[in-house]
């Protein structure tokens, strides 16, 4: 699960800039905004960050993740993972194994399904915040999964700094910190010849 939670806060700002919402001054700023952001963490530059995920003070887990475009690394106490937008390696230490996942049907991921949501499905603002800029979803009736979101982003960077997503009534929060723009493709390769001595798994 600690891979998976690493998600919620990608594919928030992988939809978020393409919404479609009610055609206001402040919608527009919000997708506008968010459009900026998106374009840092996934344009041609890449970028990388580190995060702290919280599920209402019973499961924490922290880490560090490098993005870029399709391509991705991440890594935290227990495990690493590289995805060069085709196949995914994800090196478990314990075991000393590494598992090979196709990038386009990563069953690894399988239960991040429930943090993804159609975002015709909520109504959104942009909004002031101590920290910088807040944009709050909120669910349309009937809509299942996410219920509520707020993404605070810094003023002037448009950097993120935090996420907090309510499903059903638990709230989950990722802290955000040394975000920083550009990332080198050397990074986003997974070194084979260090895990030479590991035994790799095959479940693509």
């Amino acid at each position: 699960m600690r891979n998976k939670l690493v998600l919620i806060l990608i594919m928030l700002l992988m939809t978020l800039c393409s919404v479609h919402a009610q055609d206001t001054p402040n919608s527009r700023q919000a997708r506008r905004v968010f459009n900026q952001a998106y374009n840092q963490v996934f344009g041609p530059d890449g970028a990388t960050l580190h995060y702290d995920v919280n599920i209402i003070g019973i499961y924490k887990t922290n880490g560090t993740i490098w993005i870029k475009e399709k391509k991705s690394k991440f890594e935290d106490a227990k495990m690493k993972s590289w995805n060069d937008g085709t196949t995914v390696y994800t090196v478990k230490r314990k075991k000393r194994e590494v598992e090979i996942y196709s990038a386009a049907n990563n069953k690894q991921d399988k239960h991040s399904r429930k943090f993804k949501f159609d975002p015709e499905n909520f109504d959104y603002s942009i909004a002031e915040d101590p920290q910088g800029l807040k944009l709050t979803l909120k669910a349309k009736k009937g809509v299942k999964g996410i219920k509520e979101a707020h993404v605070v982003l810094t003023r002037k960077t448009y950097y993120p700094i935090s996420v907090r997503i309510k499903i059903a009534f638990i709230w989950t929060t990722i802290k955000i910190s040394d975000f920083q723009l550009g990332v080198t493709d050397e990074i986003l390769l997974f070194p084979k010849e260090k895990y030479k001595d590991y035994k790799f798994v095959d479940k693509r």
